[in-house]
């Protein structure tokens, strides 16, 4: 596999030195499911220090079971520390738009979910 780096999150000094990387090729339904972060601390001239693994769901649950993490799982994280930052002091419009458009990401793929569980196909790789 040839190593694919992620930069769309690039844009200041934190974000310049986190490293992302996809660790696989997609899979069956054309989406990747391991990733590398890594941070380069220029303060501590440490390079390539390990942040964390994300392994996402691979396969089918009803064929898989539960072997990693969910979107709605990542999105849950991110919608918690924009509500942290909207009730503190870093309150403003951005974050609060950000806020507004991970909760419907959210609600988009529940109600993907939802009508998967309808149709009495989710967990599988049946549309």
């Amino acid at each position: 596999m040839d190593e694919r780096k992620l930069t769309s999150h690039k844009g200041n000094g934190l974000n310049e030195a986190i490293q992302i990387t996809v660790m696989d090729e997609p899979g069956d339904g054309g989406a990747s499911h391991e990733y590398q972060v890594l941070l380069n601390s220029l303060r501590h001239g440490e390079t390539g220090r390990a942040l964390c693994r994300i392994s996402f769901q691979n396969g089918p649950i009803q064929e898989a079971g539960f072997n990693g993490l969910s979107q709605e799982a990542l999105i849950a994280i991110c919608i918690d520390r924009m509500e942290g930052f909207q009730s503190g002091q870093f309150r403003c419009r951005e974050n609060a738009l950000a806020l507004t458009k991970l909760q419907e990401a959210q609600m988009w793929l529940q109600k993907r979910t939802m009508d998967r569980m309808k149709r009495g196909v989710e967990g599988t790789h049946e549309k």
